[in-house]
């Protein structure tokens, strides 16, 4: 049961609102119990919070991670006196969310039900408070969601599906709820009393875009700004009420004030807009693509040049736009493949979207585990990475408004999705209607973020749902049509309807539009599988457990944009550490086993043959491809396991992205590469590349080092034999420079003079430099490598600054295992003065080297998880330090590895 808070105080100077003669009340001050009968606990409560952490707090189990499935079958009821109010002015109650089945009462009598954890939610209890005997109570009784919607789905007549559709993990029958799916949590309250001619504003549009701009369509970079505004008031707006905007700058300097045009005033939401010089606001841009200029935009309700409220927020001026329109004549003209688009623009440029999948953090932002602070280090992480995009995948949670405040600060730009996955959904008018006002407060809640580049319906629907429904009835319409109503009948007017500054599409993996015609009911036509021969649409996504292909070119999708992939890893032993006990430390025990939860353990809390496939595609894709360890000391074993599975995880992600990268210059023009996935919530083998305490693993160290603007890359066709090696950028102009090919047995001597060749790679592109095939090379791949170095000079987007890009790339057999590794000799030193460290091979050829940082200590490296060859200089590291309970004593327990170490005994 929940309630997560849209409106802290610590982002007030980015989100502020303000009004004259209000009383508001933050219910989170009051003393609240919590209880329920069943289980007959009754224990002090807190809000915003959720029932777990209440428990916890007051010692009723150990950590809210574990063995609490009991507490979502019963009934929990939170309550308290409402002190201080004048029972003679007109009050409201306000939710920010409530989780997710409520019964509202006030003084004992009923206010309202609730069914939707994403919506805000507001009564009128003038009356009840005028008829209350007695101090005032608040009750709100949770329902269990695992209850209630067993009883939905046992309706006479309600809605089923073909078998498979509903994508089964644990709970059946998330169809009919709109809650998250994985926590019981609630939001801020309030109550709100308002004299005579007062008002609240409880939610606010904000919407910045160029003049003529429609939804998912290209604009005119040199019309001129709108900005339109409209506010969601509690009370009454007069009808003589006036709206009035300054724009102010970051150094406090008003760049823009005056009245706004066209108002219009429904009583409960004013709203209006302006034309503004486009000349006097500078851009915003993601990072890496030019600064993050930002405003703060105050609106001002006025009535006779008195001030009833007014709302600040922090944005930005900036385009995205999502181009889904039918490749162009010109374009065919380069080379570009018929079919459509399928990539972003920011401010009228096309560039190419680096990134991975944002999991909604759990809990945030009251539990002490997911702080702001974390937040900003896992962001700061996110633009250490070299990216650019999160996609903020369904069936989490609606982001806070904070974390798009870091994301606006940092320049990350983020795709975000309602929460609608792996299911089709009912359709009956009572959860359309639901729906909508879920749609339309999130989208005017959210609209005015810069950071903001894309609403999704949802996660795999198109792709994956509605495949599974026509291939289990064949031939019965009903399925796409059910979703069209939902997608395109709800969600869409939802944007259309309040925005023209964001484009949409339906399935976060689509095929695109038909046809985009403003005048239809549904201005949005699906594609489906209208697909004409040798043309390519959409964005893809692809998972393949079988190892055996991971490194097979021929098994990745070919389209214009790979909006999700990956592959499953342990985490570290540091990480998991903080979470089971020294007896458990073994690869199969049953407490890891347990929380692996791929594949989704389908309905069983206890199901190890779903759970146990997962730990053995792990286990053979590390033996498939690498020499694995058999330590005699079981724990140094256990690490050893952990972080060759991260290996494997980190080259296969290699192995695709450096593929869809190299995309941006061939026929598909591919222009984006988000992974599965950013982070962890937990500790447990995901597909992330970060771990729950912040911890890097090798993948992010690896997706940082692709994902610079100018890299080098080879790519094998196992079939064939055919190997070629590619230079790709990402940058908007020319780029020149000079690589060197060079073979190295893997005992560290050079096989033959370097070759050096020049190239020239265009804007966004891509360009060959080696062609051959490993048939005709002279060299036995057990004992050869190839080093790949490049050297290139290009400017940086949206600057004069030229600026020298290197990187480095190492070509090899596939089977790590067979290779004649030698002990590379590893020579690690510490620099006080410097802080950094420096790291040599002597003996031999290095593979994966891997620098550790010891439990305690958060902090990465500039580089990690890279080769060495002897003979070279000393590699320089330098560290970030995020968190340190050593003392700064952790330097020392730092230790390097490479892959020899899974050899020894």
């Amino acid at each position: 049961m929940k309630i997560w808070n849209y409106l802290q105080s610590s982002v007030i100077p980015l989100f502020t609102i303000t009004a004259l003669a209000q009383k508001v009340i933050d219910l989170s001050t009051a003393e609240w119990t919590v209880s329920s009968p069943a289980y007959n606990i009754s224990v002090p409560g807190s809000v915003p919070s959720q029932v777990y952490l209440d428990l916890y707090y007051e010692g009723v189990f150990s950590d809210p991670y574990f063995g609490l499935r009991w507490v979502t079958c019963a009934n929990w009821t939170y309550e308290a006196k409402l002190d201080g109010l004048d029972e003679a002015v007109p009050t409201w109650l306000l939710f920010n969310g409530l989780d997710t089945f409520t019964s509202i009462e006030v003084c004992g009598q009923h206010v309202a039900s609730t069914n939707n954890q994403f919506r805000q939610y507001y009564f009128d209890v003038s009356s009840i408070l005028n008829s209350c005997s007695g101090a005032p109570t608040l009750s709100i009784n949770f329902g269990s969601a695992i209850n209630i919607t067993a009883d939905i789905a046992a309706e006479p007549g309600q809605e089923t599906w073909p078998y498979g559709v509903e994508g089964l993990f644990e709970f059946p029958n998330r169809q009919f709820m709109r809650k998250e799916q994985s926590d019981f949590e609630w939001d801020w309250a309030y109550v709100v009393q308002l004299p005579p001619s007062t008002v609240y504003i409880r939610n606010s549009l904000l919407d910045i875009y160029r003049q003529g701009q429609l939804n998912n369509l290209p604009p005119e970079q040199n019309a001129p700004w709108i900005v339109n505004a409209s506010l969601d008031v509690l009370g009454s707006v007069p009808e003589s009420a006036s709206l009035h905007l300054d724009i102010i700058d970051i150094d406090n300097t008003t760049v823009a004030s005056g009245s706004l045009q066209n108002v219009t005033n429904m009583d409960t939401r004013i709203g209006g807009s302006v034309v503004v010089d486009g000349q006097a606001c500078r851009l915003w841009w993601p990072t890496g693509l030019g600064p993050q200029n930002l405003y703060y935009f105050k609106i001002t309700v006025l009535d006779g040049g008195r001030e009833l409220a007014s709302v600040t927020k922090r944005s930005g001026f900036r385009t995205i736009v999502l181009n889904m329109m039918p490749i162009s004549d010109s374009q065919l003209a380069r080379g570009i493949a018929p079919g459509n688009n399928w990539h972003f623009e920011i401010n009228g440029q096309e560039f190419y979207s680096l990134g991975s999948n944002f999991i909604p953090p759990r809990w945030y932002p009251f539990c002490p585990r997911v702080t702001q602070t974390k937040m900003k280090q896992l962001f700061q992480s996110v633009v250490d990475g070299n990216q650019n995009m999160l996609r903020v995948w369904a069936s989490g949670s609606y982001l806070p408004d904070f974390i798009y405040d870091i994301a606006d600060s940092m320049g990350v730009l983020l795709w975000s999705e309602f929460q609608f996955g792996d299911a089709l959904y009912p359709v009956n008018e009572e959860f359309l209607d639901n729906v909508r006002e879920e749609a339309n407060y999130q989208v005017r809640r959210n609209n005015y973020h810069p950071s903001l580049c894309l609403w999704a319906g949802g996660n795999e629907l198109e792709n994956l749902e509605l495949s599974v429904a026509a291939a289990a009835d064949p031939g019965n319409d009903k399925w796409r049509q059910e979703y069209e109503q939902l997608f395109l009948g709800v969600l869409l007017p939802a944007i259309y309807g309040n925005t023209r500054s964001i484009s949409y599409i339906p399935s976060s993996t689509t095929n695109g539009y038909l046809e985009l015609d403003f005048s239809l009911p549904f201005p949005m036509i699906q594609r489906y599988d209208n697909k004409a021969e040798g043309s390519i649409y959409g964005d893809t996504d692809h998972y393949n457990y079988d190892s055996f292909v991971a490194f097979n070119l021929s098994t990745y999708p070919v389209g214009r944009f790979a909006n999700e992939f990956g592959y499953h890893s342990m985490p570290s032993l540091q990480t998991w550490e903080q979470a089971i006990a020294p007896e458990d430390l073994h690869f199969n025990s049953s407490t890891i086993v347990l929380r692996n939860h791929h594949y989704p353990a389908g309905g069983s809390f206890t199901n190890y043959r779903n759970s146990s496939k997962g730990m053995g595609e792990m286990t053979i894709a590390a033996e498939l491809y690498y020499p694995v360890p058999h330590m005699a000391d079981p724990v140094a074993n256990f690490s050893a396991w952990c972080h060759t599975t991260q290996i494997f995880q980190a080259d296969f992600y290699r192995s695709q992205i450096t593929y869809y990268r190299r995309g941006s210059g061939f026929p598909e023009r591919q222009l984006g590469s988000l992974y599965w996935q950013l982070e962890d919530i937990w500790q447990a083998p995901t597909w992330a590349g970060v771990e729950y305490d912040g911890r890097w693993k090798v993948l992010h160290y690896v997706a940082k080092d692709i994902y610079q603007p100018g890299i080098v890359a080879s790519y094998f066709n196992t079939t064939t034999g055919d190997l070629t090696a590619y230079v790709t950028s990402s940058l908007w102009s020319l780029s020149t420079g000079t690589a060197t090919l060079s073979w190295y047995g893997f005992d560290g001597n050079l096989l033959a003079s370097p070759t050096n060749l020049d190239f020239l790679v265009g804007a966004l592109n891509t360009t060959k430099i080696l062609q051959t095939n490993t048939n005709e090379i002279a060299y036995d791949l057990k004992d050869a490598v190839l080093r790949m170095n490049i050297t290139a000079t290009g400017s940086l987007p949206n600057s004069d600054q030229v600026k020298v890009f290197k990187h480095e790339y190492y070509f090899h057999g596939l089977d790590l295992g067979e290779a004649k590794l030698r002990d590379p000799g590893l020579v690690l030193e510490y620099n006080e003065q410097s802080g950094n460290f420096s790291i040599k091979a002597t003996k031999a050829v290095a593979a994966w080297v891997w620098l550790d940082i010891p439990a305690g200590t958060l902090a990465n490296f500039n580089e990690n998880a890279f080769w060495l060859v002897p003979g070279d200089e000393k590699r320089e590291i330098s560290a970030k330090v995020k968190n340190d309970t050593s003392e700064g004593n952790w330097v020392h327990g730092v230790t390097a590895r490479s892959l020899w170490n899974n050899t020894l005994a």
